[in-house]
């Protein structure tokens, strides 16, 4: 992307408005303390590439079109001078900025790109605040302060080791599982027979894969051996949530209230060489299949919907860039027309350059040997090969949601075939638009999942960011879709005119939701009032409060200490998932003030999540204890 003129910059601002590598600021005359803040954030994201500050911009605030208009900067030599400076000396490293200036017919405007710090010089800070209190991360569009979790993942990269080449202190040899080093060597066997490994006795193959470390003379266990080779009961022990996968099987599209009687789950808890085909077996016993017959063929052959080799990959993905330093498990998600995958840890690479050659990976360890087992395809190729397969099989491609900002990973496999039967008569009520393929293709998507973003759209259709944005406003223009939401966060929803009598929309992004946690439907109020409860603000049918967290709640005053309300809301929204209005009217705290001092940063430190993630501002948005 630093290769972008300033006309694709510009067109991208107005197109998408707020964006994670271009940040656009007034500045007529001099920078402010935001700058500093962004251009600390460029230089210390991991994998972004660096980012791009456009100076002479001033947003239009009643979000008509254009968002973005010239005004120019007064004295463009001064402000260049003041930028070199500020980049020179107010950082812990020497930072240095490509500035170009840009003659516009409405003024005189700078960009300046800022590259990404290299590895053994993050982390970056801005020296008058300090390490703690001055080093920022580019999460989306915004600039975050930088929590101890991102402090230490910065140290690590300098290091140039992967995490799962951790030593773990608390274990021994006694917690490698004979029998999955066993199968390890048969799988190997088979993928390679000639390898030197095999020759090796458990001690020298374990070294040699990375599955234990030397600490002061001693044989340690790594991360990624526990990962691959741990006895179940050694995985419980020292991992009780981070080395769990849990395959969920719901009735219907949602989650429901009734998790006893509406969905089923197994969990999975031993090493991933043992647990590995277990796992893929079960979930396509569960994937319907369809009656085939080939030309020259005799007999019939069952084929499942979804081809075995794209739930392979999408598994692999899963395990192999999950972060194992959130204490959550996998969850694979089988509703009635998708599949879902969510893991923590965001996408290390690029979306846009998702299903590109090339791979970037958290664990290196366990990645190579699912990759010499045959288990996972090599150089990055996965998303690619499930590309391709579900085209072959007329499927909408994998629909990917990475979020920075929750360390959080989605992969959502829609079971739906596209253009079949039902599709083209349901298609031909809109045969006065002239729809693309892609339109096409988006309308029964989005028919599927209730809602579609800029995202979703460039998955499906393997188009850039601005074609997708092009197509989206046209369908919403032909009253087709609804936009919502604004900048990143924009999403679209059906309208009453797309959907034919008798199918009703899903809840956007009610996957999302935790097991017997209900959602209110989108459009219907929500009451903010408890009558029996002696605390304002809690919705009706809102659970009763222990009375200790009542008490706490009454205690709440304008000296109660930040770690204070931080716990009030964590236990609140432990209990169930708690709108903004909502929280602000029981903490009786400012809207603003409350949104970025706590929810954004429990958010961010994982104490918190989003009820839709994959859309930040979606009108029915509220919070739930990450753990709950």
């Amino acid at each position: 992307m630093n290769s972008m003129t300033f006309e694709e910059l510009f067109n991208l601002l107005q197109q998408v408005d707020e964006h994670e590598r271009i940040e656009a600021k007034k500045s007529t005359e001099k920078l402010g303390k935001s700058a500093l803040e962004t251009i600390c954030a460029f230089c210390n994201e991991p994998g972004l590439g660096g980012g791009y500050l456009v100076l002479g911009l001033t947003k239009n605030e009643s979000q008509s079109t254009p968002r973005y208009t010239v005004t120019g900067v007064h004295d463009p030599d001064k402000l260049q001078n003041e930028i070199v400076s500020l980049c020179r000396q107010n950082f812990s490293i020497s930072i240095r900025p490509i500035i170009e200036v840009i003659q516009h017919p409405q003024g005189i405007l700078l960009l300046v790109y800022i590259p990404e710090a290299e590895p053994h010089e993050k982390p970056v800070y801005i020296k008058s605040l300090g390490l703690d209190r001055g080093t920022y991360r580019r999460i989306g569009p915004a600039d975050l302060l930088c929590t101890k979790d991102d402090l230490d993942t910065l140290y690590q990269l300098r290091s140039r080791r992967n995490f799962d080449e951790n030593t773990i202190e608390e274990a021994t040899w006694d917690d490698f599982d004979p029998q999955a080093i066993a199968t390890y060597r048969e799988l190997r066997k088979e993928t390679k027979p000639s390898a030197q490994e095999l020759s090796f006795c458990d001690e020298e193959l374990l070294l040699s894969l990375g599955a234990i470390g030397r600490v002061k003379k001693e044989l340690l266990p790594t991360l990624a051996g526990l990962v691959l080779f741990g006895k179940e009961w050694s995985l419980r022990r020292l991992f009780p949530m981070s080395m769990r996968i849990d395959y969920i099987i719901i009735e219907g599209r949602e989650w429901v209230p009734d998790p006893e009687r509406r969905y089923k789950g197994i969990e999975f808890r031993e090493s991933i060489l043992l647990a590995f085909p277990r796992i893929l077996n079960a979930i396509m016993r569960d994937i319907p299949e369809a009656f085939v017959m080939a030309p020259g063929e005799v007999y019939r052959r069952d084929v499942p919907l979804m081809p075995r080799i794209v739930i392979k990959e999408a598994l692999c993905n899963a395990i192999m860039h999950r972060d194992y330093r959130v204490n959550q498990p996998i969850q694979i998600l089988r509703y009635a027309n998708r599949i879902e995958f969510r893991n923590a840890g965001y996408s290390l690479k690029p979306e846009d350059q998702l299903g590109l050659p090339g791979s970037m990976t958290r664990n290196g360890r366990i990645a190579k040997v699912m990759q010499d087992l045959n288990l996972a395809e090599t150089k990055g190729t996965g998303i690619r090969t499930m590309r391709d397969e579900m085209r072959k099989s007329n499927l909408s491609t994998p629909l990917l949601e990475s979020d920075r900002a929750g360390n959080s990973f989605a992969l959502t496999l829609l079971t739906h075939h596209f253009f079949d039967q039902d599709d083209i008569k349901w298609l031909g009520n809109f045969t006065s638009y002239h729809l693309s393929d892609d339109e096409a293709r988006t309308l029964i998507a989005v028919r599927e999942m209730g809602a579609m973003t800029n995202a979703d759209y460039r998955n499906i259709n393997f188009v850039d960011t601005l074609t997708a944005s092009g197509h989206l406003r046209r369908l919403r223009d032909l009253g087709l879709l609804e936009q919502k939401g604004g900048g990143n966060a924009t999403y679209y929803l059906p309208t009453s005119k797309l959907l034919a009598p008798g199918i009703s929309v899903q809840t956007p992004g009610i996957s999302t939701q935790a097991p017997g946690i209900s959602v209110q439907t989108p459009g219907i109020a929500v009451e903010t009032s408890n009558i029996t409860s002696p605390i304002r603000g809690l919705p009706q049918d809102f659970p009763p409060l222990p009375e200790e967290l009542v008490q706490s709640l009454q205690k709440i005053g304008k000296r109660t200490s930040v770690q204070q309300i931080k716990n009030v809301i964590s236990q609140l929204c432990a209990i169930g998932p708690l709108k903004l209005p909502e929280l602000v009217q029981i903490l009786q705290r400012d809207p603003d003030h409350l949104r970025k001092r706590y929810i954004s940063k429990m958010i961010e430190n994982g104490e918190l999540e989003c009820l839709f993630p994959e859309i930040p501002n979606h009108p029915q948005q509220a919070y739930r204890a990450k753990e709950s």
